[in-house]
């Protein structure tokens, strides 16, 4: 009887793994990320957009809250310094000098007004048919739930960066006061964290985070993505993302 247990119990694991793994044969998600302050006035468009986007297969979207409008009247409870870090590390790399909300980076490599629907669609089909390097991510919750993430080999001459973003599916604030005092603004795929976990060069690679790396903190438990980046912010190789189960055994 503890032999069908164990062989159950299993089951329903590699179940839950696959929830968000990408169909068999399907190209790689593309990854988009919203740069966004609940401070600014022009970004609910953008978010209303990015909660359309993450219900497509073909695209991992996130939201980034930035805190350097926080001083506008209302501060963001979601900014970080990570999020605003990674936005003006892409500002360097993809030669603006500046940053700017709501402003939506896809794949790494390439940006636009995050309210601009149509220049954002234009940036995603052109990231998917561009000939470059994607990889097939495998990431699986173990029964203790911690997480494990698989990256297999490639020709890959450099160094990219691995990193875990956790975040919330949906969270919805009443702000009292700034550019958007009076409103109730919804947001989607919230990051709560945002580290580096890893550096992948070009050989198979497996990387064991223990339970307690996502759970820490306040928030991001719903869900992670990892995104496996060039070095220097450079572009996106790989993204994948998996609905998180923390609750207490």
């Amino acid at each position: 009887m503890k032999r069908w247990f164990t062989s159950l119990a299993a089951s329903l694991v590699a179940a839950a793994m696959l929830l968000d793994a990408p169909a068999a044969g399907a190209e790689p998600p593309t990854l988009v990320e919203l740069f966004t302050s609940q401070g600014c006035s022009s970004c609910p468009p953008a978010e209303a957009f990015v909660a359309e986007l993450a219900k497509r297969d073909d695209v991992i979207a996130l939201s980034m809250h930035i805190n350097y409008w926080d001083y506008i009247g209302w501060k963001d409870p979601f900014a970080s310094e990570a999020t605003t870090g990674r936005q003006r590390s892409y500002a360097r790399r993809l030669s603006r000098g500046m940053v700017y909300t709501p402003q939506t980076v896809i794949d790494g490599a390439a940006h636009a007004v995050g309210s601009d629907r149509g220049s954002v669609e234009r940036a995603i089909r052109k990231a998917q048919a561009e000939p470059r390097l994607r990889l097939d991510i495998g990431l699986a919750q173990t029964a203790d739930k911690g997480l494990v993430v698989s990256l297999p080999g490639a020709d890959f001459k450099g160094t990219a960066a691995v990193w875990l973003a956790r975040y919330d599916a949906e969270r919805t604030t009443r702000v009292t006061r700034g550019e958007n005092a009076g409103r109730k603004l919804r947001s989607t795929n919230v990051v709560r964290d945002l580290q580096k976990i890893g550096t992948w060069t070009g050989q198979p690679l497996e990387l064991r985070l223990p339970a307690s790396m996502l759970t820490a903190g306040e928030g991001g438990r719903d869900g992670c993505v990892i995104i496996v980046q060039q070095d220097d912010f450079g572009p996106v190789l790989g993204v994948g993302r998996l609905a998180l189960s923390n609750n207490p055994s």
